[in-house]
């Protein structure tokens, strides 16, 4: 049986439309419109991203409008002095990496919905084996790469954007965008389901990608001039499509009734930003002939993965540890400044001097000397007196860099590393860490809910589109279809969650086995199946760990039936023996104990 999606919104891959769709002034209106609307919701946000941008990713996020900025290689970092922000973001990055999608460990596995059919052991081989080439496709393509950026964005910004694309090399390839080059919008459901994103490409990439008769008259001119790094800006526009379960929105007088003959789930349009035509022949004004949409195809799954931190009401935009910390880390630059001005102050203090040296040679060097023909004995002395106090200034700066590290969980992260202590168990460890990490716990799930369940989903059902998943066993053959598969996460965090049932269960079988020392018959209440089959449920072990309980009860009733027959031989070789010895006991008359008792034996029976 091959191996099908068994994801929603499933079916072939993204395809593109004909001629008529991207010549349609509709369409360009449409998707024109709808960008500027998403554009004046996301301008009220753009002001705090700069902010956040300066003070904890200078690097990330693009806030120019036009074209792209000239200086893009210069530093960004001018009004930092303390570094501290940076880092602390850096942390929690670095540790949301490690302890929810780590690369060195498996994150997730598959589950079925049904759990009668999760017993079947064909089924769970079968899900041990797709969550192996799952996570070898997740080292081999640069997922990982972008998950950690893809962190370290939402933990500034509030609001992270990961596209996932089917890729020829490495199967899936991941882009994940930055605050400022793309837009979102949401479903009546309050789930992102809308994605612009604006990209500046050069003329080589753009023909490359679309053909020369697709793009601009100006950008044909381009081309042929040779400008091949004059750069141009595209939008990508990804939506849910009107017309994927029959007419689209508005009645038969909508424009795209009828335009778009693909019936995939999302339709996926490119345009350039600005033309309003062109193609190998046209111009400016958008000719009949003319190209006013660059590609026009649609998508079987929504291909990004956009993760809020945390979501006030039914807005779009989340905001994040970036947004808490953001006062106290322009407090603290503020707080640097001004110490460092002060020390200034201190070891070149501002002096004052009598007028009769203004023209005069005068030494501030230490050793050096000035003289004054003054007769009043005046000389250059400081104008003000600072006398600072370091220790009360820097346990504040202290302070202040605290608030931020807790912010961003680094106390979290770096436990162990910022621990003094040389003697500590491991059960303290483990505890100290569960404690921590549940408060991350209604993170974790939004994010299991907006990024990692759909990034599975994503790379489940590319790889099932192109024929690389194992074939499903006849036992599945039910299970899979709509929404048969479900994805359970097993990371330090998920399991860090889960801690708190199994301690549970471990405290049960010690107070079991305390009662068991007095009441026996206690331990008759314990099932050991049954905690193994949970305990291993709740760790995420792989299924080839526990034997099939069938299994085992046919292995137990073979290892009863051979003790058994071990009682019963060795009963037969102990009448053996007795036997032996009663022969060697002579009771006199030349016979021994065993002919004696045959003898009156057969008396007693012939009496």
């Amino acid at each position: 049986m091959a191996a099908q999606s068994a994801f929603p919104s499933s079916s072939s891959s993204p395809s593109a439309r004909s001629g008529s769709d991207l010549r349609d002034p509709w369409l360009r209106s449409y998707f024109t419109n709808r960008l500027a609307a998403l554009d004046r919701e996301r301008a009220s946000y753009m002001a705090t991203w700069r902010e956040l941008s300066g003070q904890f990713a200078p690097r990330r996020g693009r806030f120019l409008d036009g074209a792209p900025d000239a200086s893009r290689g210069q530093r960004r970092d001018g009004k930092l002095i303390d570094n501290t922000p940076l880092i602390a973001a850096r942390v929690m990055a670095s540790g949301m990496m490690a302890g929810i999608s780590s690369p060195a460990r498996p994150w997730f596995r598959l589950r079925l919905v049904s759990e009668r059919a999760n017993e079947d052991p064909g089924a769970r081989a079968w899900l041990d084996e797709v969550q192996q080439r799952m996570l070898r496709v997740f080292a081999r393509s640069n997922l990982y790469n972008c998950l950690h950026t893809l962190y370290g964005e939402l933990g500034v910004f509030g609001t992270a954007a990961l596209w996932i694309d089917e890729d020829e090399e490495d199967i899936v390839r991941g882009y994940t965008l930055t605050a400022g080059e793309y837009w979102l919008a949401s479903s009546n459901r309050m789930a992102v389901d809308t994605l612009y994103r604006s990209m500046w490409w050069t003329v080589r990439q753009i023909v490359d990608t679309f053909g020369r008769d697709s793009v601009s008259a100006g950008m044909a001119a381009a081309y042929d001039a040779g400008q091949l790094e004059t750069e141009y800006e595209l939008i990508h526009a990804i939506e849910p499509n009107p017309n994927a379960a029959g007419p689209g929105i508005g009645g038969p007088h909508n424009p795209w009734n009828g335009q778009l003959s693909s019936r995939l789930p999302w339709r996926s349009v490119w345009f350039e930003r600005g033309a309003q035509g062109g193609g190998a022949g046209g111009g400016a004004g958008g000719g009949a002939g003319e190209n006013l949409l660059l590609r026009v195809s649609g998508y079987s799954e929504f291909p990004c993965m956009a993760p809020r931190w945390d979501v006030v009401g039914n807005d779009s935009w989340g905001s994040g540890p970036g947004w808490v910390a953001l006062g106290d880390a322009q407090q603290l630059q503020v707080q640097q400044h001004r110490k460092l001005e002060a020390i200034e102050k201190q070891i070149r203090p501002p002096m004052v001097g009598p007028p009769a040296l203004r023209n005069e040679p005068a030494s501030l060097l230490p050793g050096g000397i000035t003289y004054v023909a003054d007769p009043s004995g005046q000389s250059f002395r400081p104008a003000i007196d600072v006398r600072l106090d370091l220790g009360a200034l820097g346990a504040d700066i202290a302070e202040v860099q605290g608030r931020i590290r807790e912010a961003f969980y680094a106390n979290l992260f770096l436990m162990l590393a910022e621990s003094d202590r040389r003697q500590i168990t491991a059960r303290e460890i483990d505890e100290r860490r569960e404690e921590k990490m549940l408060m991350l716990g209604p993170v974790l799930e939004r994010l299991h809910d907006e990024l990692l369940q759909p990034l599975v989903a994503r790379v489940f059902n590319i790889m099932a589109r192109n024929g690389l998943l194992p074939p499903a066993p006849q036992s599945l053959a039910g299970s899979l279809g709509g929404n048969g598969l479900q994805v359970e996460f097993i990371s330090i965090l998920a399991q860090a969650q889960k801690s708190v049932a199994t301690a549970g269960i471990e405290r049960m079988w010690q107070f079991g086995a305390q009662i068991g020392a007095i009441k026996p018959e206690a331990l008759d209440r314990l099932d050991a199946d049954g905690t193994m089959d949970a305990y291993a449920d709740m760790t995420g072990v792989p299924a080839s760990m526990l034997v099939d309980r069938r299994k085992a009860e046919r292995a137990r009733q073979a290892r009863a039936t051979a003790q058994a027959q071990q009682a019963a031989l060795a009963g037969v070789h102990q009448l053996a023996d007795t036997a032996r010895i009663a022969s060697q006991i002579d009771v006199g008359g030349g016979q021994n104990a065993v002919a004696a008792m045959l003898g009156r034996g057969a008396a007693g029976d012939d009496a």
